[in-house]
């Protein structure tokens, strides 16, 4: 094969492995946004009174494993007032939103 055409098929494939590794990052962070507002949702944390306790809401050093999304993303979540933290640490829905579908909309990412 041309050395041209190896150089092109060597700089097309690391672009789609970083295309690749991007958008599995994305549905990784998409899914911890929606794993995070489910769990509030099934604990009734829809008001500072009702607010909870979330176990990831801190990252910990020395979680073995695969990266965990989640403190970020709640971080992101508080800092668009989808979700409230209270003095405490405690969180809850800020407002009842349809999550799936304002997910490209309010939540940009």
């Amino acid at each position: 094969m041309n050395e041209k055409v190896q150089l092109l098929l060597v700089i097309v494939g690391l672009l789609c492995a970083i295309w690749i590794s991007r958008k599995v990052a994305m549905w990784r962070i998409i899914r911890a946004y929606r794993k995070i507002v489910h769990d509030l949702k099934n604990a009734g944390a829809m008001d500072p009174s009702t607010a909870v306790s979330i176990s990831y809401s801190k990252e910990s050093i020395f979680r073995a494993g695969m990266k965990d999304y989640r403190p970020k993303a709640l971080e992101y979540l508080v800092s668009n007032n989808v979700v409230g933290r209270t003095d405490e640490n405690k969180y809850y829905l800020k407002e009842d939103i349809k999550f799936e579908r304002s997910l490209g909309q309010k939540l940009w990412i």
